[in-house]
């Protein structure tokens, strides 16, 4: 960071404090331009010369041996900063077992791209919920892509480095398929309800938890056999039978609605919306079109 950038930040910051509290958050500002400064400027110690420049070597080898092998590949892990380095071979083979073993993906064989049938598919319902006055003019058109933007999701599976055989989440990148948009407005338009209905049984942060757990002690609740549970689902996004969840998700929507309706959309409308989303969870991958069939996609704002 330049001298000019600190002086710019520094600027910008004051600018912002309240005029009572100027004078303090000046100086306290100055000071740490002058730290910032110091610390730019200072001489290193010879180790820490000598460590920086033997990483930098580490890192530049790195850089090479990935560029001459086309056969290793470089993924985040799930639910870390960690990086995990495999063979591309490994990887096609745990996507492919897991295809298999949770059988809910079937390869689209007509060889036709599934995206156009998609955007129909997207169009269509906006045309309808607009013709019915449930969305406005408005509304539609935020809700449709940028033509020039669209495409297929892509599939790709992070390593899960913490559980044995390091084997992969399946993450459907799906961020220009047509239906994205609509997937987040189901999602944003039935958070809140959901998020107060669920309020009771659900764990904000670590606060939240340690709170519950104190008004569980108070209540008397708490006794010497009291077990602490936890669970983790294989294969959570897969696993759900979609005719099932959808009745749920149905039945959830008619008990919180107020006359058969939350907001301007019907619950016809709103599953109208949900088998959409569903039905135009299509991917690309390995050069093959893919469509899955049982469970929602991990990376669908609304699944």
């Amino acid at each position: 960071m330049t001298r000019a950038i600190v002086l710019q930040t520094i600027v910008t910051a004051c600018a912002l404090v309240p005029p009572c509290f100027y004078n303090l958050s000046k100086h306290a500002f100055l000071q740490l331009e002058r730290i910032t400064h110091d610390l730019y400027f200072k001489q290193l110690p010879r180790n820490l010369i000598r460590c920086a420049q033997s990483e930098y070597k580490i890192i530049r080898n790195i850089q090479r041996l990935l560029r001459e092998q086309p056969d290793i590949v470089v993924r985040r892990t799930d639910k870390s900063k960690v990086f995990y380095i495999g063979k591309v071979d490994d990887f096609e083979r745990k996507a492919q077992e897991y295809m298999l073993k949770t059988q809910a993906y079937v390869e689209v064989t007509n060889g036709r791209c599934p995206l156009a049938d998609n955007l129909h598919a997207v169009q269509t319902l906006l045309d309808y919920l607009m013709a019915k006055n449930v969305i406005t003019r408005k509304q539609h058109n935020k809700l449709l892509l940028n033509l020039n933007k669209l495409e297929l999701g892509h599939y790709h599976g992070l390593p899960k480095s913490r559980k044995s055989g390091t084997p992969l989440q399946p993450i459907i990148a799906s961020i220009n398929a047509p239906a994205t948009l609509v997937s987040k407005f189901l999602n944003d338009f039935l958070a809140p309800m959901f998020l107060q209905v669920a309020r009771k049984i659900t764990f904000i942060n670590g606060i939240d938890v340690v709170r519950k757990l104190e008004k569980y002690v108070s209540d008397g609740r708490f006794k010497s056999a009291t077990k602490f549970i936890t669970a983790d689902v294989t294969d959570l996004y897969t696993m759900i039978p979609r005719q099932g969840a959808l009745e749920t998700f149905a039945r959830f929507c008619l008990k919180h609605s107020k006359r058969g309706k939350i907001g301007t959309f019907t619950i016809d409308h709103i599953m109208k919306m949900a088998h959409l989303i569903l039905d135009t969870n299509t991917f690309i991958y390995n050069k093959k079109y893919y469509r899955q069939i049982r469970g929602s996609a991990m990376g669908s704002a609304f699944t």
